[in-house]
Formats: structure tokens, C-alpha cells, sequence
């Protein structure tokens, strides 16, 4: 019956259909808020969680270079000083033989010269007694003044050879030997004290090289770790700037995820309870 069709399609479009079809909108309209709400949850999770690592492991990481770059700081300090110590010990070395070299060629000059002077005076004071004991032989075997007849009164020196002053061993005779005796002397203890300076300098101008052979080589390779330090340092330091840079970029993210996946007001399981009740 078409009266019977129209008054079914009549019944049909009542307004209760119009609520049912607001109502399943709304449905759908809250079930599809969900499922977006559930992929920006799992957006967010999947976005915080690397965020937190990142800047966990950038913080990480700009602290150990930082230690790193004050161990260097600290190291770079302590070899200076080092080779300033170094550096001050070869010039004093160098110092110390300059002046015992210069010491050493004074005092050879002025031991050659006792030397010489010694040996000269040993010859003169030998001619010396060469030509005095001639003499005094001579006098001795000479007679004295004599008389056939002398006068009662005459001295009796005159009857004995004449010695003068050259028997006594305090006379001239006695001290020139004497005095050559000195002046022997005095060339094998000048020459004994001349080797045993020339050994002592000969052995510390070895030591003194030896010694600053070590400090150079000391040296040398403490400037190079000096070196090294410093460049390990200025590597470190860039380091840094660029770790900063992506520590400071992720901190930068994170304030931008805070709004929505943070600071969102309700927490996502009480807003998934509060949706799934309105829907019910």
C-alpha cells in the first residue's frame, strides 16, 4: 500500500532518527579523536624518549669534555712550569761551565807561568851555587896569609884557610840549596795541583754535558707533549662549542614538546577513561 509505504518512511525520518544520527556523529567524532590521541601519544613517547636521550648523552658528553679540557688546562700548566725549570737548569749549566772554563784557563796560565818561573829560578840559583862552591873550594884550598916569623901579636886566623861564609849551612851556600829546594818544590806541587784541577774540570765539563744532554732531550720531549696537549686542547674545546650547540638544540625541542606532550593538563590514561565514558 503506498499510504501504508509513506506513513513507514514518515515513522522512519521521526525525530528521534536525527538524534540517533547526532549522537553516532558524536561517536564517531570522539572515537576518531582517539585514535589521533592515541598516534600523538605514541608520537610523543617515541619523540620524548629520544629527546631525553639526547640530551642525557649531550650533557653527558659536555661534561666529560669539560673535565677533559680542565685535565689538559692542568696539564699544559704543569709542562711549562717544567720546561721553564728545564730550561732555567741547562742556562745555569751552561752558566757553570762558561765560568769554571774560564777559571780553568786563568789558572793554567798562571800554573804554567809558576811552572816556568820555577824551572828559570832553579837554573839561576844552580849557576848560583855552581859558582859559589868553586869559590869557597878554591878559598879552602888556599893557604892563609903566612909569616916565617910572625909577630906574637899577629891573628891566628891568618895561619887557616879561608871559607868564608860558605861552610856553614846557614851561610849563602845552604841557602841557596835551600831555596832551590823551594823552588823545586814548588814546580811538582804547581804541576801536581795543575793535573789534578785539569782532571776535576775535564770531568765535570763531561758531567755538565752529560747532564745537559739529558735536560735537552727532557726538554725536547716535554715540548712536544706540550704540543700535543695543547692541540688535544683546542679540539676538545670545539668539541664542546659543537656539543653545546646540540645540547642546547635539544633542550630547545624539548620545550617545544612540553605543550602537547607534557603540559597537556590531564594525563592521557585519564582523558582515554573520561572519552570512553562520554561514548558510552
Amino acid at each position: 500500500s503506498k499510504l501504508l509505504l509513506k506513513l513507514l518512511a514518515t515513522a522512519t525520518d521521526g525525530p528521534f532518527d536525527k538524534v540517533k544520527k547526532m549522537i553516532k556523529d558524536l561517536i564517531v567524532k570522539l572515537m576518531e579523536e582517539a585514535t589521533e590521541e592515541t598516534e600523538h601519544k605514541g608520537w610523543c613517547d617515541t619523540e620524548m624518549t629520544s629527546n631525553k636521550q639526547t640530551r642525557e648523552d649531550k650533557a653527558e658528553a659536555v661534561s666529560t669534555l669539560t673535565a677533559n679540557s680542565e685535565e689538559l688546562t692542568a696539564k699544559i700548566a704543569k709542562l711549562s712550569n717544567k720546561i721553564a725549570e728545564l730550561s732555567d737548569s741547562v742556562s745555569e749549566i751552561d752558566a757553570a761551565v762558561a765560568e769554571a772554563t774560564a777559571l780553568r784557563s786563568s789558572e793554567k796560565v798562571k800554573n804554567a807561568k809558576t811552572i816556568e818561573d820555577a824551572k828559570v829560578a832553579q837554573v839561576a840559583v844552580a849557576k848560583a851555587l855552581t859558582v859559589l862552591q868553586e869559590f869557597y873550594t878554591k878559598a879552602a884550598a888556599a893557604t892563609a896569609f903566612a909569616q916565617q916569623d910572625p909577630a906574637s901579636d899577629a891573628p891566628a886566623t891568618f895561619s887557616k884557610p879561608y871559607t868564608g861564609m860558605g861552610g856553614s849551612n846557614t851561610g849563602v851556600v845552604g841557602m841557596l840549596e835551600v831555596i832551590q829546594g823551594d823552588f823545586a818544590r814548588l814546580e811538582t806541587e804547581t804541576a801536581t795541583a795543575e793535573s789534578q784541577a785539569d782532571e776535576e774540570y775535564t770531568k765535570f765539563s763531561d758531567d755538565s754535558s752529560s747532564d745537559k744532554a739529558v735536560k735537552n732531550m727532557d726538554l725536547d720531549n716535554k715540548n712536544k707533549d706540550k704540543t700535543t696537549a695543547e692541540s688535544d686542547l683546542l679540539s676538545t674545546k670545539k668539541d664542546i662549542e659543537a656539543t653545546q650547540v646540540e645540547l642546547d638544540a635539544a633542550l630547545l625541542y624539548y620545550e617545544k614538546l612540553k605543550p602537547s606532550c607534557v603540559d597537556a593538563g590531564l594525563s592521557y590514561d585519564e582523558r582515554v577513561r573520561m572519552r570512553e565514558e562520554e561514548i558510552e
